[in-house]
């Protein structure tokens, strides 16, 4: 009786160590909250790179805050307006993105379109065009931006992209891609893709943050857009309108820059006075004057700005009203403004090759021959065709 006891413990066992080897569960899943990003963050926090993240709504850091974004992260994010990253002033983005592994922030489906989705906003403490004056963001006038620090640091941003941007909860409350509201120059932002966005790609809201390597493609309204008095450099910037692309907006342009928000500020000290170096506008659909189907303005500086834009190139075959407007009923562009453009279209504009204020001379704004515009090979590690 005891030996027949003992076979059939020994039988149990060995059922049982065959079960364990047989059936060996997967490896843990990470908790469906862990994967779901949404709310404050008001110590640090750092995403793991081998989970796929779901935006789900507003996601703040807060002052104090500290988002660390490793290389290689993936955040998908679900339709709507109020899904978006927003950092607030005293906050901090680390996007650690290489050129082996970016970042991505996408939309969390496939064959999404334009506007999916809000964007990245960072508020920072920099001046606006008046110094002492705060700017209200404007998906929610209750978070503040601006200041006296140029410096300010919102933290670093390396190789992102930026999908499907831009949602809008109405014609005047609307996100970009990239927001940057009074983000000071000791704030990192290099690397950056924007595909598919409704609104602007990136709109500069004063401060004084340089950006280097912007590649924007298919922007619904302006691709590179400054304003409220933004004092920096955007160095290598690179817009496509690809074949097909249609407008919604009623202005598209390739640069639209602003001295003051609205226009409303002509006598405010910082007026915007910026720099753009290396830039090409590539327009690529085909050579219309329906309205959706055009640029409006290559370049528009006005309301007080001043602009140094320097190798600047437009080529392509889509149709462009004005190659420059340096004029509008709230204000022209400043004298001192430099520009230098080769026109490489092949189509005839069919406006004016410069729009100014009569009587008003600039003669640093030039369209001369020889400009190659930004670099395509810096862009790579984005994977888009030129």
């Amino acid at each position: 009786m005891k030996m027949k006891k003992t076979l059939i413990y020994l039988l149990i066992v060995a059922a049982m160590a065959f079960v364990a080897c047989g059936d060996e569960p997967d490896d843990p899943v990470t908790p469906t909250e862990d994967k779901n990003l949404s709310g404050s963050i008001t110590g640090s926090k750092t995403l793991d790179a081998s989970v796929e993240y779901l935006l789900v709504g507003p996601l703040i850091v807060e002052e104090g805050g500290v988002l660390t974004i490793p290389a290689g992260t993936t955040i998908k994010a679900k339709k709507g307006f109020g899904s978006y990253i927003l950092v607030l002033q005293g906050g901090k983005i680390y996007v650690n993105g290489t050129a082996e592994k970016p970042v991505t922030m996408t939309a969390d489906i496939a064959n999404a379109e334009q506007g999916h989705w809000g964007g990245l906003i960072i508020n920072g403490k920099a001046p606006l065009a008046d110094p002492a004056e705060k700017g209200s963001t404007e998906i929610n006038s209750a978070y503040l931006y601006g200041g006296t620090n140029a410096s300010d640091n919102s933290g670093s941003i390396t190789y992102l992209k930026l999908e499907y941007t831009g949602a809008r909860s109405s014609a005047n409350v609307e996100h970009n891609g990239l927001t940057l509201n009074g983000v000071g120059n000791g704030t990192k932002i290099e690397n950056i893709y924007i595909p598919h966005g409704a609104d602007d790609g990136i709109e500069f809201f004063g401060g004084s943050v340089n950006v280097k390597n912007l590649l924007v493609v298919n922007s619904d309204d302006d691709m590179f857009d400054f304003t409220q008095g933004y004092n920096g450099t955007l160095e290598n910037a690179y817009g496509i309108w690809e074949a097909g692309f249609v407008s919604s907006e009623s202005d598209p342009r390739g640069v639209e820059a602003d001295g003051n928000l609205d226009g409303a500020e002509p006598g405010h000290v910082n007026q915007a006075n910026f720099t753009i170096k290396n830039m090409t506008i590539d327009l690529r659909l085909a050579a219309s004057t329906t309205e959706g189907y055009y640029m409006h303005d290559v370049i528009k500086i006005r309301r007080g700005a001043k602009a140094t834009i320097i190798n600047a190139l437009v080529k392509g075959k889509g149709q462009v009203k004005d190659l420059i407007d340096l004029d509008d009923k709230k204000g022209h562009a400043q004298e001192t403004t430099t520009i230098s453009i080769t026109n490489s279209l092949t189509t005839p504009i069919s406006g004016n090759e410069i729009t100014k204020k009569d009587g008003t001379t600039y003669d640093n704004v030039k369209i001369e021959n020889g400009n190659t515009g930004c670099p395509t090979n810096i862009f790579d590690w984005t994977g888009y065709t030129f």
